[in-house]
């Protein structure tokens, strides 16, 4: 705002006109009468303008903004005030100069207002975010500086008014100023463009230093360049088909800032494809491997599929295939590894291999067959071991009994193998040995009775003979007021080498 310096216009002063010459002179009495009244007139005009005028003047000195350097039309204006002025100043009353020394103090008010509210909008740098706006502020306090120069005081306050208006409108748009640079921040974020984000931030910073947003918009702005440089490197890894880089490399700028829009979108996209393409190849490699009978290799690429598409039922059809492809294949194979067990006499294997061919399909008849031609060879082949495996069970005449029944049911089977008629042919030996029987001698001091388990009561004697089966017999002995004793021992087919005593020697 130009400084105005108004020149105080002294209050008019007309001295009466002297009489003519021809006149007669009065008394002097009745001339100093005849001066009294204009003179006191004129004297309380001058005291009313000192009191009116000069105050304010001393006023618009105090508060009129003024410049260190005068503009060349302060200095004309100075100039032109020095000269001597020729022309007659106009007529002033005290009531005229009153009214302008209160409109020129309402102008110098507004203008005070203005002059502060343009010194903080201006620590702001209003000029870098309302060029415009702040230029017509400018132009129209112009305006009222001239009219204030031409003492048009009125217009001129008015003029400073509508000013004021203008960067009150200004401040009072600082928030959505604010609101409007923080979302092209986000956008020049989004579309990479660098220098547009920094004239953001750097608007957000003047306008609202203490913005909640500014922290994270200043470190999303420092990681913009290498997030760019990332997206470029995943557009050129898509273009020549890497997928998988492409995909690395998205990851990566989205770690960088996980609130851009544009990285995560591509990120999802190209993650989209390269699942599709990895699909794909899980599929081709799973038909593949099933149709070389590589099953497990055909279950693991179906279900890499499956993974990276849970909601495609090609996969799960594929499975399905997979299942039925190799239950197929299993039972064929069961069915070979069956009838080769059998034919090899293995049968507790081949009822095992049946039962499992079962399990996968329980309507397969030739697992149902076999199973029934094993099972009762399996139990038979059992028996038989377990008689050749312990000798000793045939002492007991129930068990030798059932061990002679045993091998005539092993004569009758029809067609038997080498190895039925191999354990034919050894219980045959074991049996022939169980009924040949040993003599055996028994030893006692004729006061002990001697009895042997499941055989006889012999009684008291001092030594005898008796014939026994092989196998393992229990002799117990007792007499009164001894303790009784008890002897195990066994029979073998070639006899016993020393005697057998039993004798109650421990007194009770």
């Amino acid at each position: 705002m130009s400084e105005h310096r108004d020149q105080l216009t002294p209050t008019p002063f007309e001295p009466a006109a002297q009489q003519p010459a021809s006149a007669p002179a009065p008394n002097t009495a009745e001339q100093s009468r005849r001066w009294l009244i204009p003179a006191l007139l004129a004297l309380l005009l001058l005291a009313a303008s000192l009191i009116f005028i000069l105050p304010q003047l001393g006023k618009e000195a105090t508060t009129e903004p003024s410049n260190s350097t005068p503009s060349p039309e302060q200095v004309a204006a100075t100039q032109n005030s020095s000269r001597p002025n020729t022309a007659e100043p106009p007529a002033a009353t005290p009531w005229s100069d009153a009214q302008q020394a209160r409109w020129r103090k309402e102008a110098q008010e507004v203008l005070a207002q203005l002059l502060e509210l343009q010194e903080e909008l201006q620590q702001r740098a209003v000029e870098q975010w309302a060029a415009e706006p702040y230029s017509a502020v400018l132009s129209d306090a112009a305006k009222a500086d001239e009219l204030y120069k031409q003492r048009e005081f009125v217009a001129a306050r008015d003029s400073y008014q509508a000013a004021l208006v203008q960067l009150q409108s200004i401040q009072a748009g600082i928030p959505q100023t604010v609101s409007e640079q923080l979302a092209l921040a986000e956008q020049a974020i989004e579309a990479g463009q660098v220098e547009l984000l920094r004239s953001a931030l750097e608007k957000i910073s003047l306008l609202a230093p203490d913005h909640e947003a500014l922290p994270a918009l200043r470190e999303r702005a420092a990681q913009l360049p290498d997030l760019l440089a990332k997206l470029e490197q995943a557009s050129a890894a898509e273009a020549e088909h890497k997928l998988d880089a492409a995909v690395s490399a998205l990851q990566a700028a989205v770690k960088l800032d996980p609130e851009h829009k544009r990285a995560a979108g591509e990120l999802a996209r190209v993650t989209e494809a390269y699942n599709n393409l990895r699909f794909n190849q899980a599929m081709s490699e799973g038909y593949a491997a099933l149709d070389d009978k590589r099953f497990n290799q055909a279950r693991q690429s179906f279900q890499q599929a499956r993974t990276l598409r849970p909601d495609d039922l090609a996969a799960s059809r594929a499975l399905q295939e997979l299942h039925s492809a190799e239950s197929a294949h299993q039972l064929i194979s069961l069915k070979s590894k069956g009838a080769r067990q059998e034919q090899q006499e293995q049968w507790q294997q081949a009822v095992q291999t049946y039962q499992q061919a079962l399990k996968l399909d329980p309507s397969v008849i030739y697992a149902q067959e076999g199973l029934q031609r094993a099972q009762p060879r399996a139990q038979l082949e059992q028996q038989l071991q377990d008689l050749i495996n312990k000798p000793q069970r045939l002492s007991d005449p129930a068990v030798a009994k059932a061990s002679a029944q045993l091998l005539a049911k092993s004569r009758r089977i029809a067609a038997p193998g080498p190895v039925l008629q191999q354990q034919i042919k050894q219980l045959e030996q074991v049996l022939e040995k169980a009924n040949t029987t040993v003599s055996v001698t028994l030893r006692s001091d004729q006061q002990t009775s001697v009895t042997i388990y499941k055989v006889a009561r012999l009684g008291q004697f001092s030594e005898r003979q008796i014939d026994l089966r092989p196998g393992n017999y229990t002799a117990v002995g007792s007499r009164d007021g001894y303790r009784d004793v008890r002897r195990d021992f066994s029979i073998s087919s070639e006899g016993s080498a020393e005697p057998i005593v039993i004798v109650c020697t421990e007194a009770i």
